[in-house]
């Protein structure tokens, strides 16, 4: 899997958030209303930008305005 410099923000984001071992987990199975009921891996799997996806995880887990 090739992962881009954002890609890779983005899952140090929500390992930061959620733990190493449950990030992608979460990724896989959570669906989000924000990315059209897709989860995080379908979303970048469909070209979705990271910054869209953080966005969606970031409302979703109702983190701080300094996490946005």
């Amino acid at each position: 899997m090739v992962v881009t410099m954002r890609e890779a923000e983005l899952w140090s984001r929500l390992e930061s958030h959620l733990g190493s071992g449950y990030a992608l987990v979460w990724a896989e199975q959570v669906v989000l209303a924000d990315l059209q009921g897709r989860t995080v891996c379908e979303a970048l799997h469909d070209g979705v930008g990271c910054k869209t996806i953080w966005r969606a995880v970031w409302a979703h887990l109702e983190l701080p305005a300094r996490e946005r």
